[in-house]
Order: structure tokens, then sequence, then C-alpha cells
């Protein structure tokens, strides 16, 4: 009995053991995930170093390698967990104007989605991230072509994501004044407003 007691003790501890490594693993990876994305939405995905991800997680580098297998994977991880939970969640008549938000918000906590800034900062580098990043953007382009009940509603789509990461490049890389200090829900009225003409099926402004 005293056997089969200290085997039940020994199986409870291993579990324990084993639950709390997986808790471990899943905070780990949650801090990896949140540093990439702020430093890929910062520097863009050739300039944020392995080495200043696993800084900024307070972990070490081997860890990223361990639970994401290479950089390129991990920036992999971090669209789909931005843009692509964004257009799964998101309806599509509401689309433009959270992702357009999402780029004006001046404060972000930790897991907030930057994955078109993340786009912004990423263009141009490897051809391998470039197809990545088109592929997003097709992505969004296709539901927001749904908006429009046009023969061109492809070419419409098209052209409001350009329009949406045009204001992003000019606010988050550019930097260009009035639109940096301009009020989010100001710039989200004029833009809803004239893009209501591109997209009818967009919500009216009030």
């Amino acid at each position: 009995m005293a056997e089969a007691m200290g085997r039940a003790v020994g199986e409870t501890s291993r579990s324990g053991t084993t639950g709390e490594h997986r808790r471990d693993a899943q905070g780990t990876r949650r801090l990896l995930l949140d540093a990439a994305s702020e430093l890929f939405a910062e520097r863009g995905y050739e300039r944020a170093t392995v080495r200043d991800i696993a800084a900024r997680a307070g972990v070490n580098q081997a860890l990223l390698f361990r639970y994401f297998g290479s950089k390129k994977a991990l920036f992999g991880e971090v669209m789909a967990r931005g843009g692509h939970e964004q257009l799964r969640t998101t309806p599509a008549e509401r689309l433009f104007e959270v992702a357009l938000r999402g780029m004006l918000a001046e404060g972000r906590g930790p897991g907030a989605d930057r994955s078109l800034e993340v786009c912004l900062r990423s263009i141009g580098g490897s051809d391998e991230i470039a197809e990545a990043l088109r592929g997003l953007g097709d992505e969004y382009a296709e539901v927001l072509a749904t908006l429009s009940r046009a023969d061109d509603g492809a070419l419409r789509g098209d052209l409001a994501l350009s329009w949406l990461l045009g204001i992003g490049l000019m606010r988050v890389v550019v930097g260009k004044e009035p639109l940096v200090s301009a009020d989010p829900d100001t710039v989200c009225q004029l833009v809803g407003e004239a893009l209501g003409t591109l997209l009818e099926s967009l919500p009216k402004t009030e």
C-alpha cells in the first residue's frame, strides 16, 4: 500500500511538473510573440534581430529557436495572430475601420495587433517575407471587395487597401503632420465618409 501511495505521489508530482512546464512554455511563447510584434512594427523584419527580440521578451534567444524554429517562422506566427485573426473575427463592413484604428492607436498594451505596421515596416524585405505580406494584403483586399456591388469590386478592394496602407505609411513610417497628431475619431470619420463612395456597403458615418 505504501508503495502504491508512493507511486501515486510520484505521478502527481510529475503531472504537476508537466503542467507547470506547459504553462511556462505558453508564457514564454506569448512573451516572444509580443516582443516580436513590437520590434517588427518598430523596425521591420530585417532590422529586428533575434537577439533583440529575445532581450525584449526577457528570455534566452535559444528559446526562440526552440519554440518557433526560426525568425521567419516567428514572423509568420506574428502575422497569423494579428492580421489573420483580425480577418477571421471582424465583420467585413467593420474591417477597414478596425484596421485603421489599430494603426492610429497611440497606447498599445502587450499583445496588441500591430500586423499592418509590421507590413509597412517590412515592405522591401526578402522575397519570402514580401510574398507573405502580399498574401495578407490579398486577403484584406478580397474581404473589402465584398463590400462593393460593382463589377470592378476587386479593383475597389485594392484601392481601399491602398488607401489604408497609405494612411499608415504617412502616419506611422513618415510621421507626417498634421496626420500624426490628428484625432483618430476625426480621421476615421473623414476617411469613412469618402470611402463610402468606393465601397457602398460600408456603415454610414454619423
